[in-house]
């Protein structure tokens, strides 16, 4: 439960960070309205369609009695549109860096700058940033794919797929919505997809607490829009200490310097570590 709500809080600092610094707010909005307009789009489109697309899959309803089919194709309806949804809402994070790379590299950069110590940077060109970016996000993405169409497989069993299946939906989504939003402060430290995603499962539930809630948000319009900026912020502050203790000494190797490893749940400024971590 202490990672949990560390996760919040690294959430809420990121916000915190760009409401102090409002240019940097402004800054980041613009890739979110343009990534906005073009997934309301899809979803308007998606929600027109979908009825005309379960009908034309499951033409052997056609013959069932009232109400049936009305229930049946209504219930694959929704099950459509809630996939395009969680779809969204993971590619939303995706397509919103990939658009913004430029930006939100500055901005988290400038996390860094802000709260002292290195600043790593890349060194590679922007179009190799970029395809970096976009190879890897594929990748993530074809995870997620495989969870969504396994979910939505589940979605079909009774009780369970009306119940705990939307809960493990915004679960996945919230665990790979922050893998993508830590990939910007982590490929800056040449931290490549395969350590990241174990970097990510180390540490479950602190991944979970900033992702979750940010899921959730992201279901109001224009919310995701906002947030974004603060949630790269949030991202850096979590990623920045998670690498911290990544790198801290084994037991009983010699320390490195007179400062004790600052606890990855809880962002900096949030009071002193605790005495071990765990």
């Amino acid at each position: 439960m202490r990672d949990l709500a560390g996760g919040f809080r690294y959430l809420l600092a990121g916000q915190r960070w760009v409401f102090r610094h409002g240019r940097w707010l402004g800054f980041g909005l613009l890739p979110g309205l343009v990534s906005l307009v073009l997934y309301a789009g899809a979803l308007i489109g998606l929600g027109y369609g979908a009825d005309d697309l379960t009908a034309w899959a499951t033409p052997f309803a056609d013959d069932w009695s009232t109400p049936w089919t009305g229930l049946f194709r209504g219930f694959l309806t929704a099950l459509v549109f809630g996939l395009g949804l969680f779809l969204a809402v993971i590619t939303f994070t995706a397509v919103t860096l990939l658009i913004g790379q430029p930006f939100y590299e500055s901005l988290s950069e400038q996390v860094d700058r802000s709260e002292g110590g290195e600043v790593p940077q890349s060194g590679l060109p922007l179009w190799r940033e970029l395809w970096i970016s976009a190879r890897d996000s594929v990748k993530v993405l074809g995870r997620v794919l495989l969870y969504g169409i396994l979910l939505f497989a589940l979605g079909f069993v009774p009780v369970v797929g009306q119940t705990v299946v939307p809960v493990l939906g915004f679960c996945v989504s919230g665990y790979f919505l922050t893998q993508e939003l830590t990939a910007v402060a982590l490929q800056r430290r040449k931290v490549d997809l395969t350590e990241r995603l174990a970097l990510m499962r180390s540490r479950r539930m602190l991944v979970l607490g900033f992702g979750l809630p940010l899921v959730l948000a992201f279901l109001v319009p224009l919310v995701a829009v906002f947030l974004m900026p603060g949630a790269v912020a949030g991202a850096t502050l979590m990623a920045r200490d998670l690498m911290a203790v990544d790198e801290t000494p084994s037991a009983g190797a010699a320390p490195a310097g007179p400062a004790a490893p600052q606890d990855p749940s809880a962002p900096a400024g949030f009071g002193p570590p605790p005495p071990a971590y765990s």
